[in-house]
């Protein structure tokens, strides 16, 4: 089976975008990420996997930024929203929080994105490991995830 690393770097590739790998250290934190990166917090695209009323989404903000909650829930129509455990986002995607790639079509996950996103022109992310960081462009990010652009920050 492939790994998380594999199928992006295949979904990428046969949709004909270029992107860049990069392998370092390990990296636990947005802040860390950027640091090993050598670039902007705000270019990282921070997933996170929540429950919004009874189903799980994905969620990609920056990641100079937080979650606003409340607009989130009125966004979406639901009454309840809170991340997902440790335990059902390996159980979603098979990967440890902060691993995470902002693909949840990976994972069968609905995805929305914060346009806040698109102030920078390429974004990075871990690429399922906490090791492997891809960059490529927002613009192609968003043609091939065609995530939902909600404003959640």
């Amino acid at each position: 089976m492939a790994t998380v690393f594999e199928r992006i770097e295949q979904k990428l590739q046969e949709a004909g975008v270029p992107f860049t790998v990069m392998r370092h250290e390990a990296v636990f934190t947005s802040e860390q990420a950027a640091a090993v990166r050598g670039v902007p917090l705000g270019s990282g695209a921070k997933a996170l996997v929540v429950k919004a009323g009874d189903a799980f989404v994905m969620f990609v903000v920056p990641a100079d930024r937080k979650l606003d909650s409340r607009k989130a829930k009125t966004a979406l129509g639901v009454r309840d929203l809170r991340f997902a455990t440790k335990e059902e986002v390996l159980e979603k995607t098979g990967l440890q929080p902060g691993s995470i790639p902002p693909f949840g079509s990976l994972f069968a996950l609905p995805t929305y994105c914060d346009p806040a996103l698109a102030e920078h022109a390429s974004i990075n992310f871990n690429a399922g490991d906490h090791c492997i960081s891809v960059q490529m462009t927002h613009a192609d990010y968003v043609a091939v995830e065609k995530p939902v652009s909600l404003s959640l920050t």
